[in-house]
Order: C-alpha cells, then structure tokens, then sequence
C-alpha cells in the first residue's frame, strides 16, 4: 500500500509562479537549483538525494520523464540536471543508495514482472538492472529504500505481501538472491508503511511502522542480521503517531526520528530520540508555525546538529502550509531555517542530504515555476568534510572517501592510523583499512586544508555485528 493520505493532509495549494530564487538571513543561503518541467520528471518527493562517486547527487521523481512514470536523475551541486532513466509503465520509485564503486541500488513499489514492485541496479550513466521481482508470497510494495549492512548484503522492506500477508523485511545479494526474514502482522509488531532501514554501530538494524504496535498508531523495532525480531516502542499519539521516516543513529550513538502526526500540539508530529533498548524521549513538539507532518529523515549535519524538513506548515501557504527546513540540537531546540512559499517550492516529503562541501541538498514534491516540484541546496555556513563508502570496514577492506577538491591529498589516517590510498578524482579516493586501527575519525590532507569524516569509520572486529 502507498503511504496512506490521512485526513487534513492536503498536498495541494494554490501554487504562484516563480523563478530561480536566493534568499539569505542569518548566514543561510537557499538556492532553487531546478524547477522540474515535467520532461525532466515532477514531484521527486520520495526519499533524500545521495551523493555519488562522482560529486554529484542522484534522485527519483514519482511522475513525469518519456513515459511520465517518474525518473532517476542525476544533479551537480551547481544545478545542472541530467535524466538517467524513465520508468516504463507504473513504478514509483524510493530513494537511492549508492555503492563504494558508484552503483546505485533503490526499490519500487510498483511495476516489475508481477506488479508488485522490483529491486533495482542502475550504474551512474542510467543502465538499469532489475534484480527481483516481488510475486507476493516474498512481499509487496517496497515503498522505502535498501541499506547496505556490515555483511555487504542490502536489506529493506515490503508494505504488503510476505508470509503474513502484512509486509515484511527482507535481504538480498548485490547479485539478486532474496530471502525472507521478517513478516509484519499487525499487533503488536507494527505494519502499514515501513520505512528505511539503519544499521547502528552494534550491527543491529532499526526500523519504524507507520501503524501497527500496541495502540495501532506505529512502532520502533529492531532486527538482526539473520531475522532476530522485537519491537521495541509504539507510538499512542501523545508521544507521537504514524513515524513515517528512518531512523538517523546519531553520533552519540542513540536514535533520532520524526512522526508525521500526534505530540502534545495535536497533529503536528514530533522529533524524538530513542536509545537502542527502547527508552524514547520526545525532543520538539510541532506546533505548525515552525512545521507540521514531518515525514522525511534527519540527517546529523556535521556540527553534530540534526536537520530536516516538515511538509506542511511554517509561515506561508495559507491553512495548510508550505512546509519548513529545520534545525534541531540533540537536546531539542528547534530553529526554523527556511520557510518554503510556493515559488521557491512546496511540501518537502523527502528529507535532506549533506553534501561534502557542506551545504545541504534537498527536494520539494511541489511548487516551483511549473508546481511540480524542485530541487533546492541551503547553505548554513558549513565547511566541507570527507565521507565514507561504505562507513564500515575490516582491517584491508577497500573503502572509497568521497569529498571535493581532494586532487593532491598527501595523506589519509584511519583513527591516526596511515593508510594507502589513490587520488581517483576530485571527488574520490580509494584506500585500505590500514592494520591495528581503531573505530574513529578519517581524516585526509589536502592543498586546501586537512577534512575530517563527518562520522566515526566502524572498524569491524571492535563491535558487535
């Protein structure tokens, strides 16, 4: 099933034309990259853009493209937009994830052999494989995207189908071998749509339902890596209702998320931190005026705050609102960064991403000069940093840092450690693991400056996994 459309949730306003815009306060800067046409796709408001190999950021678009059955695209920080592929037929497809060697894998929720919904393949030039092909009996529905565990193997979910008929969690080789791990049976284990999956430094997976758990109003569960299941929290509506997004582990090793609905104001949603026992505190209630129904995940920007986006309301748009960009400490002091009016964009359903130049990157559904959507960056005065594919690894494990400007990087440590390694482009490096280190910091020389890894590199054999 699609994400379900409840009441008062209205995705459509009166949508005003408008034109690339820049609006700056308080050392922010927005910048409308794109206004889809259509052509290019329309309403890309399913899952947060990665960043490639390459430097540039890849997405999906739910409508529009040659067959107007939505795209994956690919955008370059300075805004130039490219279609990878156009969907045939009914598809709608997730968010994407991206390889070490630049391979990007994402599901969708219909189409596909069976109808049902397919796992795909895509290289950076648009080749596109299908690996699976849901029949029912394995699942239904993937409406969310894969993660790629500490195994290497890739794992999500299904919103119907499956052995209980419910939905489920499943696993698959980069190859397309699929197994079964986990059927959703309602209470008191959660169903409805099922989000993304995260895998926390103990190589547990986490995971939310959007309904389902004890009061039917979602839940938080855990899944290890072989199907071991519990559910770990519901939702009853003044703590929260409907958790539509992945979780986010944050660098003090807890978990922070959002429901779209429920908190102490009503049905404006919350922003919540959970710890991997179970224990949940609610960190902002919305109030509509810096945000209501946020249904995208956080991201923990690199000043060790959390950032994201609210769908509807802010200052403008009427009774329904435009939808907000947000920033959030770990202790909950919410600030509002940038209230979205129609020309600029409208409803970010997708949450953000933070590029490793250190502006952030992000997606409306809606508005913009043509009303279907846009793809916006915000600059808050970050600086730039490295990041890890993938951010685990053994001791000789090939990893690629991904950052810019790394042309005549003369050094790159693991945790202090040294580590061999080879400037492939601006944007990209290839290391090793070097012997005897530790979970910690990457950290690279440059011409530029020396950048460091926005998050701990799990070295694997010091955690549990």
């Amino acid at each position: 099933m699609r994400r379900a459309v409840q009441s008062g949730e209205t995705r459509a306003a009166i949508f005003l034309l408008g034109a690339i815009t820049v609006i700056a306060a308080h050392a922010q800067t927005f910048t409308t990259l794109v206004n889809l046409n259509g052509a290019n796709g329309a309403r890309p408001g399913a899952g947060s853009l990665v960043q490639g190999v390459d430097g540039s950021f890849y997405g999906t678009t739910s409508a529009g493209g040659a067959s107007k059955y939505g795209t994956i695209f690919r955008i370059a920080p300075q805004g130039q937009l490219k279609t990878l592929y156009s969907f045939a037929g009914v598809a709608g497809a997730s968010g994407l994830i991206v390889e070490p060697n630049g391979m990007l894998y994402g599901t969708t929720h219909e189409g596909g052999a069976n109808g049902l919904g397919v796992i795909f393949q895509i290289t950076p030039a648009g080749a596109l494989t299908t690996l699976h092909s849901f029949d029912g009996a394995d699942g239904a529905e993937p409406t969310a995207g894969l993660v790629m565990a500490f195994n290497r193997m890739l794992y999500g979910t299904t919103s119907e189908g499956g052995a209980t008929s419910g939905g489920g969690i499943f696993r698959i080789t980069p190859g397309g071998t699929l197994t079964a791990l986990h059927g959703f049976s309602g209470a008191p284990f959660g169903s409805g749509f099922v989000a993304s999956l995260v895998q926390a430094s103990n190589g547990m997976l986490y995971g939310t339902t959007s309904i389902g758990g004890v009061y039917g109003m979602g839940s938080v569960y855990a899944i290890g890596l072989n199907g071991a299941f519990a559910t770990l929290y519901s939702f009853n509506g003044f703590n929260g209702q409907w958790p539509y997004a992945e979780l986010v582990q944050g660098n003090d090793g807890n978990l922070y998320g959002t429901t779209s609905y429920g908190g102490t104001n009503g049905p404006f949603g919350i922003i919540f931190q959970i710890t991997s026992a179970g224990t949940l505190t609610t960190l902002h209630n919305f109030n509509f005026t810096d945000g209501s129904y946020p249904s995208s995940a956080l991201v923990q920007g690199a000043d060790g705050n959390f950032y994201g986006t609210a769908a509807q309301g802010g200052a403008n748009c009427g009774p329904i609102g435009c939808g907000t960009i947000f920033r959030v400490t770990p202790t909950g002091t919410l600030t509002t960064l940038h209230n979205f009016d129609e020309t600029d964009g409208s409803n970010p359903y997708a949450g953000l991403v933070q590029g490793t130049d250190g502006n952030f990157y992000g997606t409306t559904e809606f508005g913009g000069a043509n009303k279907i959507g846009t793809v916006f960056r915000l600059s808050v005065g970050l600086g730039p940093f490295v990041k890890l594919l993938p951010a685990f690894g053994a001791a000789g494990a090939a990893v690629t840092i991904l950052g810019t400007d790394l042309t005549g990087a003369a050094r790159v440590t693991f945790d202090g450690k040294a580590a061999a390694f080879t400037v492939l482009s601006p944007t990209a490096i290839r290391t090793t693991v070097p012997p005897g280190t530790s979970t910690g910091t990457v950290r690279v020389v440059t011409p530029g400056g020396p950048l460091a890894s926005n998050v701990a590199f799990q070295v694997l054999g010091t955690i549990g996994h």
